[in-house]
């Protein structure tokens, strides 16, 4: 190892504002890692730096998959288990002293405020509810009202599955033809998978007038761009297109303003970025200008609120429990909720947003620069242009989030991710070709960086070792072809 980089890396450290932060988060250790149950056995070592090496903390640069648990976490939810068992059904309604709770039927009003400042909302413009897809449908039956002259959705052509799934079905729900209706955007370049914003602009033009709707993602899975969403946003609607946008990677991740930005409609996920916990309940935002509630309107004039799928949760809650069966909804995202939202879920989403409330979303932002630009400046150093792999994630930071996806040459990866999980350092990877390392400013550092990018540049030495050992000398990729475009990935 570098003595020399990883003073380096603990000088930048010491330095950090922010350091504190990690001490507010559960951080795996490596033998926790490699342990099959969940409580350490007391197992007698060869050595003391053995022991030294498995009370590690394992370095993880996985939160753009899964966020690391908050230590409040487990002391909200005791609270929440302890309501629940001494105070049965009253949970929902009597305040309770000595918890940091609200009552559960106000849990979801309690997380709106913190929420609405990381997306750069009003406060009712949000609501936590649902998950991802969900939210994305709820959304669509909305706002994707195709008629003979607007039926299309413009989406990313690598869009994440799910997305790429709930669009085709709304179309198909509404009895169009996906390969009409659904216009995919690829990259322009076959060796970038990057979509360029003027680019971007140049299909929303193309397909202006017979497109009802727009759905990209603030940022993208796969390569970790950061789209320019205002500009994105303002020139659709100035065509007549509804823009919506899929903030799975973005929320808790990068700055917005949603808005000032104008945008219709977003939704995200609370588990990665928002470290709610695996699968947590999501949340979206309506703009002001699209949730205003009329109540004088007449039968001839509609209803007096925009269409949506509605639940008894989305309905005033003065007369929420009346049971009128007479749909009056909430001004506000809060309006499209459906049922009441799992307390389970709000409190570990609400422990969250306590660490959040400890510092700002510029003040993240300003750590996260420094710690994805610390990464890159690593991965590039002293490597003569002959090192292994390459980043696809935009050079410009304004153009990117925590991660930064590298893609390596062809079949190292398996390789290279197995030193890496043996080695106590935790990515995702993306086949065939391509690993995920997203430092996050909450509780990642600068060491953290620096062990991975050690462990990573000698996980690839002995890949490519192994693999010139195999082909006979020299590095081959598939069936001994060129290494194609980043259209043969998809």
């Amino acid at each position: 190892m570098d003595m020399a980089a990883e003073e380096h890396a603990r000088s930048l450290d010491a330095k950090d504002p922010l350091r504190y932060l990690r001490d507010e988060f559960v951080i795996p250790t490596r033998a926790d890692l490699k342990r099959k149950t969940l409580a350490a056995k007391a197992q007698p070592t060869s050595s003391s730096h053995e022991a030294d090496t498995k009370s590690e903390h394992c370095t993880y640069l996985c939160g753009n998959s899964l966020g690391l648990q908050p230590r409040q976490t487990a002391s909200y939810i005791q609270n929440y288990l302890s309501t629940w068992a001494s105070k049965g059904v009253y949970g929902h309604f009597k305040p309770i002293e000595d918890s940091p709770l609200p009552p559960w039927v106000d849990i979801d009003e309690a997380v709106k405020e913190e929420m609405a400042k990381i997306v750069g909302a009003e406060k009712d413009e949000v609501a936590v509810m649902e998950t991802l897809t969900a939210n994305l449908h709820l959304l669509m039956a909305s706002f994707y009202r195709p008629d003979k002259t607007r039926w299309k959705i413009i989406l990313d052509g690598k869009a994440f599955p799910s997305d790429h799934y709930a669009v085709e079905s709304q179309i198909r729900h509404h009895n169009l033809d996906p390969s009409d209706a659904m216009v995919l955007i690829e990259p322009p370049s076959p060796n970038s998978p990057l979509l360029p914003t003027s680019h971007v602009l140049s299909i929303i033009d193309a397909h202006a007038s017979s497109t009802a709707l727009l759905l990209l993602p603030g940022i993208q899975f796969y390569t970790g761009q950061y789209f320019d969403i205002p500009t994105i946003t303002a020139h659709a609607q100035s065509k007549g297109i509804t823009v919506g946008w899929d903030l799975a990677h973005a929320t808790g991740n990068a700055p917005l303003h949603l808005h000032d930005w104008n945008v219709d409609f977003a939704a995200w996920c609370n588990y990665k970025y928002m470290n709610s916990g695996p699968g947590a309940i999501g949340g979206l935002f309506v703009h002001a200008r699209h949730s205003q509630v009329s109540h004088s309107a007449s039968p001839t004039e509609g209803p007096g609120y925009r269409p949506r799928l509605a639940g008894w949760w989305g309905s005033d809650k003065s007369s929420r429990f009346a049971m009128t069966n007479q749909f009056a909804p909430i001004p506000g995202a809060g309006g499209f909720q459906l049922s009441n939202p799992s307390a389970l879920d709000l409190t570990a989403v609400q422990a969250s947003l306590s660490v959040f409330a400890k510092t700002s979303m510029a003040e993240l932002r300003e750590k996260s620069l420094q710690l994805t630009g610390y990464l890159e400046q690593l991965l590039t150093a002293d490597d003569g242009g002959k090192a292994p792999y390459a980043t696809v994630t935009p050079s410009n930071p304004e153009e990117r989030g925590a991660q930064l996806s590298i893609r390596l040459e062809s079949g190292l990866l398996d390789a290279v991710m197995h030193i890496l999980e043996e080695e106590g350092v935790v990515v995702d990877e993306r086949r065939p070709d391509v690993i995920r390392v997203a430092p996050a400013p909450l509780y990642n550092s600068f060491s953290d960086v620096c062990r991975f990018v050690q462990v990573f540049r000698m996980a690839c030495g002995k890949a490519v070792e192994e693999t010139q050992k195999g082909s006979g000398g020299s590095l081959m990729v598939d069936g001994g072809k060129e290494k194609g475009g980043w259209s043969e990935i998809k």
